[in-house]
């Protein structure tokens, strides 16, 4: 089956290109074609296109500036008619906007596919993305997929958990420098407010004042420029909390990887979170998890078990989440280990592009109207 991705993005900064990249690295081995059409130039378009893999690019430009948008949806419909896929996945709201239309113009939309990796906030381009065509929305966790069952028109709802790959050595280098004796917290991600950087500095505060000791890692920038007030206001607010010997902040890296092996507790505060990416490359690695009990971690953490769900995403809520972690090694080594377990049973990358293949498949072989309701848990 040939497969068609539109993507938006010509970086890999973030949890939804992380998952992309996952399943092209083993796409010659699942007896699928896949290409892609990037709406943008970049260095991940000519990553891929230096690798053989089939890529064109189109410099779309803003959605908003409609004669932009015309002509990218007429050169999309080109490509669509002379490649003729079996599947046209837009792997966003954005590239749905251009990719649906797209599929209409010449009688694909039958084919059409789009990825929801945010729980659905109704924003105008998801909104739009919404109203148009598409055969079914693949999300990544059952509350996501709860949430887009609200909306109207409703369409079947494909559950595709993330994957990565299994962690199988130490890192080479050690690039964290911080204080001997003192647990490691670790935060991966994008400098944004909803990211939660800001409320676990407050939760590290509130530790402080309880007399417990840690030295919290931000990894991560502003990626893409989304929110660069809040990114430029987190070194303010750790100099008000005191806490400048007790903090770092790497900016963008090119791999968390080794920042998180020198973890000893990788927390996501993100609330809510529509998967959490970054939790599995932690517990790939044993490093034991503290995430907010709602949206994706909630299908990926057992409390107490696999990782510590904290019961809101409010300063207080985080501190008391990771304080037994912080009180005894014993627990963070056995939560690490389980972690680790319930990864390489459920959430390896090949488990991933399994899932993956086998949704797409199900979706192309499906006959009739589908109940908007059921949905490949």
């Amino acid at each position: 089956m040939r497969i068609l991705i539109t993507v938006p993005w010509s970086e890999r900064l973030g949890g939804a290109e992380a998952m992309l990249q996952t399943i092209l690295d083993g796409a010659g081995e699942s007896g699928h074609e896949i290409e892609l059409v990037f709406t943008e130039e970049g260095p991940w378009p000519d990553e891929l296109i230096e690798a053989g893999m089939r890529v064109e690019v189109i410099r779309a430009g803003r959605v908003r500036e409609l004669h932009r948008w015309l002509a990218t949806v007429i050169r999309l419909a080109v490509i669509f008619r002379r490649r003729r896929p079996g599947v046209i996945l837009n792997w966003a709201a954005k590239t749905q906007v251009y990719g649906s239309p797209a599929a209409k113009l010449v009688g694909m939309s039958d084919k059409v596919v789009w990825w929801q990796h945010a729980i659905v906030t109704r924003t105008w381009l998801e909104y739009i993305a919404h109203l148009l065509p598409a055969r079914a929305i693949a999300c990544y966790s059952a509350a996501a997929a709860r949430a887009q069952d609200r909306v109207r028109p409703r369409r079947r709802t494909v559950v595709i958990p993330a994957g990565a790959k299994p962690v199988t050595e130490a890192p080479k280098d050690r690039p964290l420098t911080t204080p001997a004796g003192v647990p490691v917290v670790g935060i991966v991600g994008r400098l944004q407010p909803w990211k939660g950087q800001d409320r676990l500095l407050q939760a590290q505060a509130i530790l402080h004042e309880r007399g417990q000791r840690m030295h919290l890692v931000i990894v991560g920038g502003d990626s893409y420029g989304l929110s660069p007030e809040y990114a430029a206001s987190l070194p303010g607010l750790i100099a008000r909390l005191g806490l400048n010997e007790a903090v770092t902040m790497t900016g963008e890296v090119p791999d968390a990887g080794p920042f998180i092996q020198q973890m000893d507790v990788l927390v996501n505060a993100s609330d809510p979170e529509p998967f959490g990416i970054v939790l599995l490359e932690g517990m790939a690695s044993g490093i034991p998890v503290v995430a907010v009990n709602s949206g994706g971690p909630a299908d990926i953490v057992a409390h107490e078990e696999s990782g510590m769900l904290a019961r809101s995403g409010a300063p207080d809520a985080l501190a008391d989440a990771l304080e037994p972690l912080l009180d005894s090694p014993a627990m963070r080594h056995t939560l690490g280990a389980a972690g680790r377990e319930r990864f390489m049973h459920e959430y390896t990358d090949v488990a991933m592009r399994e899932r993956f293949f086998k949704s797409l498949e199900d979706i192309v072989h499906a006959n009739g109207e589908w109940d908007a309701s059921s949905r490949r848990e």
